[in-house]
């Protein structure tokens, strides 16, 4: 599947929602993620799917029901068949190909652009509410979620610090690997994060003690939540890979290195890493993203080529994605002395060694079910450059290096207070930037 860039990507393209307008808004009407949000005070309506536009939530299921009230907006409402919207996200993912969801698309831009009617405008800007108004839940109920380990870069930094003689295990390039993470922890952008407990054992002459855990850390990765699932038993070719994605969000994999390190062997990660995962809360659509579509990471000559089941065409010339990723970090210090974030690293998608596409088809090779809703993330990105590592066990190379602070602090590893924010978005010439927002935790005690 190439997704097509049309009329809905045009630069000049604009909102008559002003702040949508700005061009350092990662919003603009070229975008359009979803999201579910409840209302802040009033009759509490529940969850509700939302699109952002500008600094506005655009609530969906309202203006569905508002523009069927208007029959010639009901006519083009009932082409795009908006029953899937008056749900749940859930359903509309599962109910609708991609074709139906550029339809969808297509018809919010019809609403929203700057040359639409006054009577569309006035029906329409009763379901806008403030992003200040509302409380951003997480888009789906996750009942599944696979962390996949798919940079090379970081692989082999990673690598290097524990097997400098083999930094790549022999089937890193030719299966992408992944384990199966924690779904009940997974949370919402801006919930704060409780440092955990675990075994440490640093000293390897002593048993281990089960303490606050030492080397509390970031990733820095990006996330995709399956659209239509798959049967029991029945695999998904690479070909229709993408058909079953329905968008992107970031990924904050928390991790406790020192539990980690005592933990993995044998069967990998465990406790270190299923205490919490942070998720951004808007989806950014496959739709949105057709115009920042890259070539798949271009291997060495001396690289096995990817085996027939993981091989296509469409995806080694369009499979990649060009998405920048930057992580910052303000320590409780920074934030009372009204110090800014600190950009600690910069990376991009481009970097990943395997496709997103070839996750999915990879994940449901053997059979295995994935469902609406399921979150597959990338593991954490990083590129061939220092400045370009997505976790501080990279950029401190195991905390023998650490990052000096412009509050004259150093970090080898996060404390308590420590908040982290994660940026993502793209752009290109010819095309407008797009964003994903922000996914941000804050460090506080364990009990």
């Amino acid at each position: 599947m190439t997704y097509q860039i049309n009329q809905t990507h045009d630069p000049n393209l604009k909102s008559w929602v002003e702040s949508a307008n700005d061009p350092n808004t990662d919003f603009p009407i070229q975008n359009l993620p979803f999201c579910m949000f409840r209302l802040i005070g009033g009759k509490d309506e529940g969850e509700q799917i939302g699109v952002r536009i500008g600094n506005l939530i655009l609530n969906v299921e309202g203006v569905s029901k508002g523009v069927q009230a208007e029959p010639p907006l009901a006519l083009a409402w009932d082409n795009v068949k908006v029953s899937y919207f008056v749900t749940d996200l859930g359903l509309l993912l599962n109910a609708t190909g991609n074709e139906d969801r550029q339809r969808i698309r297509q018809f919010l831009v019809s609403l929203l652009r700057q040359d639409t009617s006054d009577n569309v405008r006035q029906i329409v800007s009763e379901y806008l509410i403030p992003i200040s108004e509302t409380n951003l839940t997480s888009p789906f109920e996750v009942g599944d979620y696979t962390d996949f380990y798919c940079s090379i870069f970081h692989a082999t930094n990673v690598g290097s610090m524990f097997r400098p003689d083999q930094p790549l295990m022999p089937n890193y390039k030719y299966v992408p690997i992944g384990y199966h993470g924690r779904a009940s922890s997974i949370v919402v952008s801006g919930t704060d994060i409780k440092r955990p407990r675990g075994q440490n054992r640093s000293d390897a002459e002593k048993p281990p003690v089960f303490i606050p855990a030492k080397n509390l850390d970031y990733e820095m990765e990006l996330g995709f939540f399956v659209g239509k699932g798959n049967e029991l038993g029945q695999p998904i070719n690479i070909k229709d890979a993408e058909e079953h994605i329905f968008g992107m969000c970031l990924v904050n994999d928390w991790s406790a290195r020192d539990i980690q390190a005592w933990e993995y062997q044998p069967l990998g990660p465990f406790l270190a890493k299923n205490f919490a995962t942070t998720i951004s809360p808007f989806v950014v659509t496959m739709e949105a993203l057709a115009p920042f579509r890259t070539p798949a990471f271009e291997r060495d000559p001396d690289d096995p080529q990817p085996l027939d089941y993981l091989s296509d065409e469409n995806n080694k010339k369009f499979g990649g994605l060009d998405i920048n990723l930057e992580v910052y970090i303000q320590t409780e210090k920074m934030r009372n002395e009204n110090i800014e974030p600190f950009r600690i690293s910069r990376s991009n998608t481009k970097d990943l060694y395997w496709t997103v596409g070839q996750m999915l088809t990879h994940h449901a090779s053997n059979g295995c079910n994935l469902q609406t809703g399921d979150l597959i993330a990338s593991g954490t990105v990083s590129g061939p450059d220092k400045s370009e590592r997505g976790c501080l066990l990279e950029m401190t190379w195991r905390g023998t290096e650490p990052i000096e602070l412009p509050s004259g602090e150093t970090r080898r590893f996060l404390e308590d207070g420590d908040e982290v924010i994660m940026k993502g978005y793209c752009e290109r010439e010819g095309f407008r930037r797009i964003g994903f927002g922000e996914c941000r935790g804050r460090i506080i005690p364990a009990e």
